[in-house]
């Protein structure tokens, strides 16, 4: 079974001895935290769009650019763009400029967010929530041909035999550049996403990886009856895993550094949705066996990500590896899931060695 993986942070903001770290200052720890990713021998490196205190990347673009700069192999991308609240347009020509720059290594991970900040900060209103997305997606599908686009929409203004530049790397070698949609897990956006021949990315954060198989054969059903298939009728697209956690030397290393944390972000992200306060319980069964969450010591990370890749058939695995945790500890476990992690994994499910493990480096 083949399989990549890659590393997903929002650049959550950590806080040491009692107070935050700067904005600032964590965006240059993600650049770094990048750079590590690539050295520990990952295929992708992902960082998340948002607009509060809490993280730091509200313009994900722009720290991508930087890290463009200070790499060679890794690819590079959003997780995610908050599409619903950008203009597809304007995603196209950044990520068509980073393709450029890195050499073909951009990714777009678009989505529509577990936040709304965006939405009153750009003038969107939250009454268009789905036709805003659907419509932004329909213009990216058309956008990433890299053709003359004719397009109308009720949200947007037309746009008629309208070229957008630059080229993206990929299109002057002749393909495209990689597209994801995040997918938290609805039928609809299952299909809507095949519909245009996009890759799925399956966000797990709560319940089983186990619940998101039938969202997986969906997708691939629905790729092969909207035509996206090879020459020899097999359905086109990757299925992707977006999970959090975090890799340490045990599992009671990886609880003690991961739960205070993780108790900050889910109490604060429950006090503003009406949720009650979390408990050692939940977290525990978040990291049990069959949990969301993919932390522990690297045997007991690896043995899980097998079963959850075996479970849904899945392409790629993305770690989301921080949770307000200190540039060091998430250092660490980037280390721990590029080095022991990912080999360990590749032995399991019997895959062969990426060309970029640190192994073959």
């Amino acid at each position: 079974m083949s399989i990549e993986f890659g590393a997903h942070t929002f650049a959550a903001v950590p806080v040491v001895d009692g107070r935050p770290v700067s904005h600032a200052q964590v965006l240059r720890d993600v650049v770094a935290e990048g750079v590590a990713a690539e050295r520990a021998g990952m295929a992708f490196f992902g960082i998340g769009e948002h607009h509060r205190a809490d993280f730091a990347a509200s313009a994900p673009e722009i720290v991508l650019g930087a890290l463009a700069s200070v790499t060679e192999r890794i690819r590079l991308g959003t997780a995610v763009t908050v599409l619903s609240s950008n203009d597809p347009v304007r995603v196209f020509e950044q990520f068509s400029t980073l393709d450029g720059v890195s050499g073909g290594r951009a990714e777009l991970i678009v989505g529509r967010g577990s936040f709304v900040e965006s939405f009153p900060l750009f003038g969107y209103r939250l009454e268009d929530y789905q036709d805003l997305f659907e419509e932004r997606l329909e213009l990216l599908a058309a956008l990433v041909r890299e053709e003359p686009v004719t397009w109308s929409g009720r949200l947007r203004t037309s746009l008629s035999e309208q070229s957008v530049f630059p080229r993206s790397h990929a299109a002057e070698q002749g393909g495209r550049m990689p597209v994801w949609v995040g997918v938290g897990g609805s039928p609809e956006s299952v299909i809507r996403t095949a519909k245009h021949g996009f890759d799925m990315m399956l966000a797990i954060i709560g319940g089983s990886p186990a619940q998101f198989a039938p969202f997986a054969g969906l997708y691939r059903k629905a790729m092969e009856q909207f035509g996206h298939t090879a020459a020899d009728g097999t359905p086109l697209g990757r299925v992707g895993m977006h999970s959090p956690g975090l890799v340490a030397e045990s599992d009671a290393e990886a609880k003690r550094i991961l739960m205070p944390q993780w108790m900050v972000f889910r109490n604060r992200i429950g006090r503003e949705r009406g949720w009650g306060d979390a408990t050692e319980r939940e977290f525990d069964e978040q990291v049990s066996e069959h949990g969301a969450m993919f932390a522990g010591s690297p045997e007991t990370v690896a043995q899980k990500i097998a079963w959850a890749a075996q479970t849904l058939g899945v392409e790629r695995f993305d770690l989301k590896y921080d949770s307000g945790t200190s540039h060091a500890d998430n250092l660490r476990s980037l280390e721990l899931f590029g080095t022991e992690v990912i080999p360990r994994v590749r032995q399991l499910l019997g895959a062969p060695a990426s060309p970029a493990s640190p192994a073959e480096m």
